[in-house]
């Protein structure tokens, strides 16, 4: 139990940092300077008000100086990073020396999950740096998702990176072609050539799957229930990123019912 403690604690501390990321980044401000402080009063965030969740809930969601309200959007990030670094503690527990990678995986996603959803954009500044990142960590030392027991190695991780890359920037020009407007962006591309370093091309295509699922789901029930046009434009990588985490975590388990429970 003490595991799971100490990991949810480090993921929220570390999702304090993705806050910071998801607000900068966008802006294209340093991460590292100047220190926390209030979007609205700019006034510093002392050390005892920037506690992850806790000092959220005790100062009831407002800037200590000028009592703004600040949004819940950032214990959320903070507490969905903590949950996603103790569900990959239990979920994974007899390859715990590959959970730094998957850490860096589920944050990234994280950030670009928050950013695309604000500003429909995905920055380069996680996805380029990603890219080789995850084809080093996938050839090296990164299971397959697919068949843990076995490593991914570097030709299903490379194969995962032109995929990705290659599958979606075909789809983008084929889109454009037959819709006579920009179909996907470029940073779905390379998100998904960053995906194919960790995850492998099989990675690729069930991401790809889920993530078309999980999108027109929500899109036709924005379309019904909220009044959302047809044809209007919505972010692609939250539902990419929440593809791409159920493959990670449930992978093998999708493989084994589609070959076996059919």
């Amino acid at each position: 139990m003490s595991i799971y403690i100490i990991t949810f604690v480090f993921g929220a501390v570390v999702g304090s940092f993705l806050n910071v990321c998801i607000y900068r980044i966008p802006k294209e401000l340093s991460i590292v300077r100047p220190s926390s402080h209030c979007p609205s009063c700019g006034k510093p965030v002392r050390f005892y008000d920037n506690i992850p969740i806790i000092s959220y809930i005790f100062l009831g969601g407002k800037c200590r100086a000028c009592g703004s309200g600040i949004s819940a959007k950032y214990p959320l990030v903070e507490f969905l990073n903590a949950f996603l670094y103790v569900l990959a503690v239990w979920r994974f527990p007899n390859i715990s020396w590959h959970l730094p990678a998957y850490f860096v995986f589920i944050s990234a996603m994280i950030v670009i999950t928050f950013i695309d959803l604000e500003y429909q954009i995905i920055p380069d500044r996680i996805t380029l740096p990603g890219i080789p990142i995850g084809l080093i960590l996938g050839s090296l030392m990164l299971p397959d998702p697919f068949f843990r027991w076995e490593a991914l190695g570097f030709k299903a991780s490379g194969i995962g990176v032109l995929l990705g890359g290659g599958l979606f920037y075909l789809t983008a020009i084929v889109g454009t072609a037959v819709f006579k407007k920009e179909a996907l962006g470029g940073g779905d591309i390379k998100m998904m050539a960053m995906v194919g370093g960790f995850l492998g091309w099989k990675g690729v295509l069930l991401t790809t799957f889920l993530g078309s699922l999980f999108g027109s789901l929500i899109g036709l029930f924005l379309i019904a229930v909220k009044g959302r046009e047809w044809g209007s434009k919505i972010p692609f990588g939250p539902y990419l990123a929440l593809g791409s985490l159920v493959s990670l975590f449930s992978g093998q388990e999708i493989l084994m019912w589609y070959l076996y429970a059919r």
